[in-house]
């Protein structure tokens, strides 16, 4: 405090009593959310106790990461804080979403050691809008599904709803989920085995198959070979052919075995894998359980 009998302070003074240093002070100063009170004969700027006390919210505002402009308008009575910290939430929301994005990414990266291009590719993905998002599985769906109008109908209802509900605030992993569910779907090599198992299963249902069919049959095999292996019944073993032929009837095994190495590889189950994920749900692909379907039929067709 000046010696002058006032009660105003000085920079200099304001800076030892707040532990902030004088150019900051001057700073804020000069922006206008600190203005002085008076000036001293020698044209220095000087502030009350009053000053002190609004540069003391000006340093708590500023330290919770509010921009001048806002801090002024709080000091003018133009706002409240309660309003622009409600605003700063949603914008540090916002950010921390951001980052999480940015870190999956990196993740990926380093994990995969990625290259530059791939790096870019992978940082777009991830940064796609919802609605960018669901274009890319609609687009997948629909080549799947292109005038293919005898593809079992409760298959066709499932994959037509297909969705990436990728959250607003996503974990790394579902981040790295979607990055790698979009990549799988946008390559032509994947499109074209889809597509052939959608034909396979249009091609297989002939007049009077219901509706529900193949998922029936799904769930069958799950079932009768899920008995099988806790029997220990390994799929080259002699007593396989019951569970096969419980399974499959008289079908020829060679086109089963077909259909199953189309409709049931490992990219499909990954590709099933990837979409739980990224939905945040958990939903079993049996990969054991098909995989040995086709190892038994695999021992008794020689290939």
């Amino acid at each position: 405090m000046i010696d002058d009998g006032t009660g105003l302070f000085t920079i200099g003074e304001l800076a030892r009593a707040t532990g902030l240093a004088v150019r900051t002070i001057r700073y804020w100063s000069d922006e206008g959310a600190l203005p002085p009170v008076a000036r001293s004969p020698g044209g220095y700027r000087l502030y009350d106790a009053e000053s002190a006390a609004r540069l003391d919210l000006i340093r708590t505002l500023r330290e919770l990461g509010l921009g001048l402009d806002d801090v002024r308008r709080v000091l003018a009575g133009e706002t409240t804080t309660a309003e622009v910290a409600a605003r700063h939430v949603a914008a540090l929301d916002a950010q921390i979403r951001s980052l999480k994005v940015t870190r999956a990414v990196l993740s990926t990266v380093a994990r995969r050691g990625s290259t530059a291009e791939e790096m870019t590719l992978m940082n777009r993905l991830a940064r796609l809008s919802a609605a960018e998002r669901q274009r890319i599985v609609d687009e997948f769906v629909e080549e799947t599904l292109h005038e293919l109008d005898t593809v079992d109908p409760d298959i066709r209802e499932r994959m037509r709803r297909t969705s990436v509900d990728l959250p607003e605030d996503p974990t790394p992993e579902q981040v790295d989920a979607w990055v790698e569910l979009a990549e799988m779907i946008q390559d032509p090599e994947f499109r074209a085995l889809m597509r052939k198992a959608a034909e396979f299963n249009a091609a297989d249902r002939g007049p009077g198959v219901p509706a529900g069919a193949s998922l029936w049959f799904v769930k069958r095999l799950v079932g009768l070979v899920g008995a099988a292996r806790e029997r220990g019944i390994a799929p080259e073993a002699p007593e396989a052919d019951g569970v096969l032929c419980e399974l499959l009837g008289d079908a020829d095994p060679s086109a089963v075995l077909e259909r199953m190495e189309t409709a049931f590889n490992g990219r499909v189950a990954r590709y099933r894998e990837l979409l739980s994920a990224v939905n945040g749900r958990s939903e079993p692909v049996h990969r054991e359980e098909f995989a040995w379907v086709v190892a038994a039929l695999r021992a008794r067709t020689g290939r």
